[in-house]
């Protein structure tokens, strides 16, 4: 039976019910209810809550947890999750599994309070300094989030390596239904430090750069291969292609339902991780198509590159790449249905 919760209270809630048994972190708007809600939760399960001093303690935190074999978590935005972006560089580096929640707030520098799309490419490319990449998970719903937490620590672990649960401010604020899952049960995994000499077990790689680029590549090609997620419609008769992720992603699938409707041949591509790109997708669109158009949050467009290149890789022809960026905050169906006219009409522009 599905109950009514905020989004970051759901995610607090599935990732305690995933096998989560450490939060660390520190407070920021629009994240701050998944701390809280740790706070107490974490107690009542036998896990360890720690509010630290500064989101580096936090993540640092997260890293001595993850060496441990513990699942561990955190949670911030904006510039909190570029605060923590040596300590995910470390993760990776030792090849450490965790799962780090990014609720997307606008803005450069401190930012605003405002939903926004607008660290996909810090998320997706992987944003500290070294060679390394982090899976990037990208709810549309309260539910979908719930799953997708569970699976974001089932995919560090399978992998060795960063989770990121990118959601959104307003998914994050607001209260969908929910069917949480059962709880698992808990356990340390046998990599992890015992209080006796086993750092040998930690990092997958020894330091040989060969070696370790060879199979840095390797254990990329396997996730590229097997972990690419997406929802789709209407591809085959398509003569455009929406691509769109998060809340914005369901705003434009109701945006294509109404424009069917209208008689206009419109398709949509949802990723739901994000890196992965789901390339796979873009195998399905009929081989006539017209254009490819990104809906983002954001202000100047970030996906529109990975739809770009993809579209070059699979269709093997130039077809136009056209972006629609929402500076902030959810697109209405119309605002999408508008700017789409726009675009058939020729006052909206290719960008690739």
């Amino acid at each position: 039976m599905s109950d009514m919760i905020k989004g970051n209270e759901a995610i607090a809630e599935a990732a305690i019910r995933a096998g989560a048994r450490l939060y660390a972190g520190y407070p920021i708007t629009p994240s701050t209810e998944i701390m809280e809600y740790m706070s107490w939760r974490m107690e009542e399960v036998g896990g360890t809550f720690i509010q630290a001093e500064s989101e580096i303690a936090g993540i640092n935190m997260i890293i001595g947890g993850a060496a441990c074999g513990v699942r561990s978590i955190t949670a911030s935005s904006g510039p909190g999750i570029s605060l923590k972006q040596e300590g995910m560089t470390t993760l990776s580096d030792e090849q450490l599994p965790a799962v780090v929640v990014n609720t997307v707030r606008y803005g450069n520098g401190i930012g605003t309070l405002l939903s926004a799309q607008c660290d996909y490419h810090r998320e997706t490319r992987g944003g500290g300094n070294g060679d390394y990449r982090c899976i990037v998970l990208c709810p549309d719903s309260i539910q979908e989030a719930v799953d997708l937490t569970v699976l974001a620590f089932d995919l560090a672990e399978k992998y060795r390596m960063v989770s990121v649960l990118m959601t959104e401010g307003a998914l994050a604020q607001m209260m969908e239904p929910a069917v949480m899952p059962e709880m698992r049960e808990t356990k340390r995994f046998p990599w992890g430090f015992d209080g006796k000499y086993t750092n040998k077990k930690i990092g997958i790689f020894e330091r040989n750069s060969l070696t370790e680029a060879v199979e840095l590549n390797e254990k990329y090609r396997s996730v590229k291969e097997n972990e690419q997620r997406w929802e789709s419609g209407y591809l085959e008769d398509a003569e455009y292609v929406f691509v769109s992720y998060g809340l914005p992603g369901r705003s434009t699938i109701g945006a294509v339902e109404e424009l069917r409707k209208e008689g206009w041949k419109v398709g949509f591509i949802r990723p739901i991780i994000a890196w992965p790109f789901p390339e796979k997708a873009f195998m399905e669109v009929n081989p006539e198509v017209k254009g490819f158009v990104t809906v983002e949050a954001n202000a100047t467009g970030q996906m529109v590159e990975d739809v770009a290149l993809t579209v070059k890789k699979i269709l093997e022809k130039n077809v136009p790449v056209y972006c629609n960026p929402h500076v902030y905050g959810v697109p209405a169906i119309g605002s999408i249905k508008k700017d789409f006219h726009r675009l058939v009409s020729g006052e909206i522009k290719e960008v690739y």
